[in-house]
């Protein structure tokens, strides 16, 4: 076991820190991804890959809580399966509903931004 106040161990530590921070420094000049290869993709493909995992999480939960809502009022009622059926489609119904708002803003967002972009260029030469 190395004795923390050693000064041999002092000498070391500060070495291999300043090599890390030298490596670091190269990686980011360089453009290389310092996180193991995990920054594969662009921002913007990021993001339409989280809106599109939401949009699909939002739709399976409203088909599956609704399925278990009608399957519990069956059981209940002894209406087997009809209310199940029921509550699948209005929770397939509410799904859908949920996947046309987050397009709608989808949608909006990209309009702002085209306008935006649009309205930079054109009062630059104004």
């Amino acid at each position: 076991m190395r004795d923390p106040n050693n000064g041999t161990d002092k000498a070391a530590k500060p070495k291999s820190l300043e090599d890390l921070a030298a490596r670091l420094r190269r990686a980011r000049r360089d453009g290389r991804p310092a996180d193991r290869g995990l920054s594969a993709g662009t921002a913007e493909q990021k993001s339409a890959l989280g809106v599109a995992w939401r949009i699909s999480i939002e739709l399976v939960v409203a088909i599956g809580v609704c399925g278990v809502i009608g399957f519990a009022f069956d059981r209940w009622l002894n209406t087997t399966p009809w209310l199940m059926l029921g509550f699948l489609i209005l929770g397939f119904a509410a799904g859908m509903l949920n996947v046309y708002r987050t397009a709608q803003q989808i949608g909006a967002a990209a309009e702002r931004d085209q306008q935006s972009k649009d309205d930079g260029g054109g009062t630059a030469g104004q």
